[in-house]
This record gives C-alpha cells, sequence and structure tokens, in this order.
C-alpha cells in the first residue's frame, strides 16, 4: 500500500456536487493498493499514520499526533499512486489492484485505521470522479509505502 499524508487545516471530498466528508484541522490521507497488498501492510500503516507526530505542540514543534489534538480523517482511494511513468508519457496503472480486490481491501484499511483512531473515518466514494479540497499546512505531506519500512 502507499499513501500520502498531509496535515491539513481543513479538507473535503465532493462526489456528484454532494460532499461525503468535510473536517477541519486533521489528516488528508490518499492510498493506492495493489495486488500484493495484505492484513499486515493495513496494520502497519494504521498504526504509523495515527502515531504520526506531524502537529504543532506548545512551542509549535512537530511533537502531536492527529489524536492528541482531537483532529479528524479523510481517507480518499487513489490508484494513480501506483502509477507507472518508465516508458512513454502516458502512465500505466498495471500495478494498482483491480476493485475487486482493492474495494475489501479499502474498506477494511478505513476500519483499521477507526479501530485505532477511536473515531469515525470520514472517506470518499471508491472508484467515483471525487473533488478533493484541501488546504495543506506547513505545508507537511508525508508519502508512506507498506512495501519500503525504512
Amino acid at each position: 500500500m502507499r499513501i500520502i499524508l498531509q496535515r491539513v487545516s481543513h479538507a473535503s471530498v465532493t462526489v456528484d456536487n454532494q460532499k461525503t466528508a468535510d473536517i477541519q484541522k486533521g489528516l488528508l490521507v490518499l492510498v493506492g493498493i495493489e495486488d500484493a497488498d495484505n492484513q499486515e501492510d493495513i496494520d502497519w500503516l494504521a498504526g504509523k499514520i495515527i502515531k504520526m507526530r506531524i502537529f504543532g505542540d506548545e512551542n509549535d514543534v512537530m511533537n502531536c499526533s492527529v489524536q492528541d489534538i482531537d483532529g479528524d480523517i479523510i481517507v480518499v482511494s487513489q490508484f494513480t499512486l501506483h502509477a507507472s511513468t518508465k516508458k512513454g508519457n502516458r502512465p500505466s496503472y498495471i500495478k494498482a489492484a483491480k476493485p475487486d480486490f482493492a474495494i475489501p481491501m479499502y474498506e477494511n484499511f478505513v476500519k483499521s485505521l477507526e479501530k485505532e483512531f477511536g473515531k469515525k473515518i470520514l472517506t470518499g466514494i471508491f472508484g467515483a470522479d471525487m473533488k478533493v479540497n484541501l488546504l495543506n499546512d506547513g505545508p507537511v505531506t508525508i508519502i508512506m509505502d507498506s512495501k519500503n519500512r525504512e
């Protein structure tokens, strides 16, 4: 699994002119799933995301997690995170998992985050044409891949 974690002042997701998610301070998590992903990948990423200390403390030092600040989280599926740009100018998405595998993994990822977080995780709609609006705070943007845990 590959994710992009963004610290946001606010974020929302709109599908067909209807907001499916809307948060203030917290995290926007874009997630791409590949066929090689499993529960171990989900558990590792869920734990890292919830505990990632990227919010400012009283001295404005990044010492607080999203839990510490009582923030919120939006998760958005994004198969394009597994784009291969090796050849030509048109990306290949062959590494991205097909919906029959990706949807249950995505749903399980959201459930695992909720379990770690102790509150509801908001989402976009898997496979939909989503409009994601965000104000990246910092900016703080972190890329994580469960297959590269260095």
